[in-house]
Formats: C-alpha cells, structure tokens, sequence
C-alpha cells in the first residue's frame, strides 16, 4: 500500500504508563509523506501549548498524517497521545468527551461547567505534555470555545479538517500524496489517476474493484467519463466528492437490499465504528450481514478498523447518506442500553456515548439527559 490510510481512528493502544487510551494504530508503512512529517515535527517541538490544523480536501490524508505524526513524536510527550473524533458536535459534547476519556467529573449547570474546565486543565496541566488529535473538526465556533477554554496548557493540539476558520490555530494544508509530482499512486488503474484527481480513497477503491475483478479499470473509466465525473460542478460542502458519488452510484444497483442497509446505518450512526452484532440489529439484516460486509470490505467501501467493527470514511459517509434515511434516535437508544447492560464495553463505545450526550443536548430530550446521567455514575465516569 502506498500510503496507510489510518483507518482505525479508535483502535486501541495500550500502554503501561499512562493507562490504555484511545489512539490508531501505528500506521505501516507509510510512504509520500517524509517531508510533511519532517515539518510538522518541527512546529510540535517545543515547550507549551501548540495549536495545528491539517487542512485539506476528503480522502486527502490528513487523519492518516495526524496518526504518523503522533506516533513520530511519541516520545517527546509523557502524558501520552489521545485521539477524539469530532465532527460538529458543540462545546458541551467536546468538554465530556474530553472528561470521560480522562476520568474528569462532568458538569451540567453553569456553575459545574466551571468546575468541570477547572479539573481538566489541572489533569491536563499534571501530565506534562500531551498529543491530542481533534479528527473531522467541523465547528469552528464550539471548537474556538473549547480551545480558549482549555488555553495556555503543555498540550499540542493538532486538527484535522477539510476547512478551518480559527485565529490562533496554524494551518498546514495537505494535498494528496504524488499529485504534485505527477506519479500514478496505484498502477493498476493509473487511467483514473487525473480523472479522480488524485484522491487516495477513490482510487483506493477503484483499484479493489478492479483487483477483486467487478469491472475493467477501462470499463470503469467509460462509466466516470459518462457520468461527467470530470465536469466543473458546485458541491454541498467539503465531504461532497463527485468522485466518491461517482463510485458510490456504480456501486449502488450492484449491491443486494440488506448491503444497502448496512451502509445507511454507517452513514447515518455518529459513532466512529459498529461492531458486527449491532450493526446487522440496527440495519436489520439477518444472516446475510457477513457475506454483504466481506464483499463492502473486500471493494473498500467499508473500512475495518478493529477486528469485527465497521465504519465509512466520511465522504462515502455522505455519499451514501444522501441516498439513504436513518432514525438516529434508534441507534441512540441502541447503545444506551448495550452500555446499560455491559458496562465493560465503554472503551469500544465511547463514541456512541458522545453522539448519545449530543443528540440529548440538541434535542433537549430531558428523560435522555437523566438516563443518560445516571448512566454515567453507573460507568464510574459521572
């Protein structure tokens, strides 16, 4: 593989010291990016805080380059590396996740807020230097809140984002591996190079589907060019990719109702990844979720990354969304109750628990906010 994409944005890794904590997995091998790494490694060197932000399109590889970096400069920070994924979830969601993961009280009223930003940056001040990845940051306003909130402290923080609008924040834009020396990243479909644009996840795929013998790479070629993948067009926003959609639309007839459903619950669930079990409950496919998720994994559509659990990257995240409908207050009571019936399970379930704090903040669902409450003492995370 040319570059690794990184795709376990939760994959665990444990250390002795400090205490198993969310990050990928070191990503082997990972090539095209020495003098990105060399640079940034630069910036992040130092004493106090550092605030970078990974700019660039959908599938450019920023996440990827987040994860080398952090495992690069490992060393250099003893309060460890943390790896949260974002997205547009506001301030309240960002300082719980922030609390759960580290063992901080929450708060909910004005004044337990207060005490909740106070006890993080004591921890945070504790462990002497801390790599914290902020993977997919959507909302420039929550994030601006909760960098200003949390200022001044031995932490790098380093964004990922398709755009970002923050003062005080370094931008470092990233463009896709070999585009600027011209040179085809996957040989076996290098007539789609300059029609993809170069991007790592479409070409990724298209090379699946013509290694695992669905379609020519020329045959694929004839269906982009008709679908006028190349066109100038105007896109909804930064996760919208006519080269995504494109493959995403041959795909679509070519797959069976029940691989529909499973991609319409990665789409539309907020956590990073599903497991097997909650993923066939929720799509509600039966025993043919096994065979569908090995050929949705085999064409890499579908992204594997912990043994069992599945999740999409987001831009196929948003191709598929657009073509499919998901009641999220089904996924949110899903995990609710797993976590209610399994406790152990919060590690690999951290995320749904943040999209759950959310969906409760957004709604204002009250009889949520106190399961959810008294979920949380019951996790020992309250």
């Amino acid at each position: 593989m040319w570059q690794h994409s990184c795709r376990g944005r939760s994959a665990l890794l444990h250390e002795a010291s400090p205490p198993a904590r969310v990050f990928p997995p070191k990503p082997d091998p990972f090539r095209g990016r020495a003098s990105e790494l060399r640079t940034l490694a630069a910036a992040c060197r130092g004493r106090g805080e550092q605030r970078i932000a990974l700019v660039g399109p959908g599938g450019s590889g920023k996440s990827a380059l987040a994860c080398a970096l952090g495992w690069k400069l490992r060393g250099a920070y003893p309060g460890g590396l943390e790896w949260f994924r974002v997205g547009a979830w506001d301030q309240r969601t960002l300082l719980d996740m922030i609390s759960i993961r580290l063992g901080v009280p929450r708060g909910s009223l004005a004044e337990g807020r207060r005490r909740q930003v106070g006890a993080l940056r004591a921890h945070l001040a504790a462990r002497s230097g801390t790599f914290v990845v902020l993977d997919n940051h959507e909302d420039d306003r929550a994030m601006a809140r909760l960098l200003d909130a949390l200022a001044g402290l031995p932490v790098t923080w380093l964004l990922t984002a398709r755009r970002c609008l923050l003062g005080g924040v370094s931008l470092f834009p990233v463009a896709a591996p070999l585009a600027t020396t011209g040179r085809d990243p996957f040989p076996r479909v290098a007539v789609l190079t300059k029609l993809l644009r170069w991007n790592p996840l479409a070409l990724d795929i298209s090379d699946a589907l013509v290694a695992g013998g669905a379609v020519t790479a020329d045959g694929l070629r004839r269906w982009l060019v008709e679908q006028r993948v190349d066109a100038v067009t105007v896109v909804e926003h930064e996760d919208d990719l006519p080269e995504i959609r494109a493959l995403v639309a041959w795909l679509w007839p070519r797959l069976g109702a029940g691989a529909r459903r499973l991609l319409a619950v990665l789409a539309h669930t907020q956590g990073d990844h599903v497991d097997a079990a909650s993923l066939a409950t929720l799509a509600r496919v039966g025993r043919g979720a096994r065979a569908a998720l090995a050929r949705l994994r085999g064409w890499h559509v579908v992204q594997e990354p912990l043994p069992g659990r599945y999740a999409l990257h987001a831009t196929v995240r948003h191709a598929v969304a657009r073509r499919t409908r998901f009641d999220q207050r089904r996924a949110v009571r899903h995990y609710v109750a797993l976590l209610e019936r399994d406790p152990a399970r919060l590690d690999l379930e951290q995320t749904h628990l943040f999209a759950a704090l959310d969906h409760a903040h957004a709604t204002g669902d009250l009889g949520l906010a106190l399961r959810l409450d008294r979920l949380l003492e019951k996790l020992g995370v309250g």
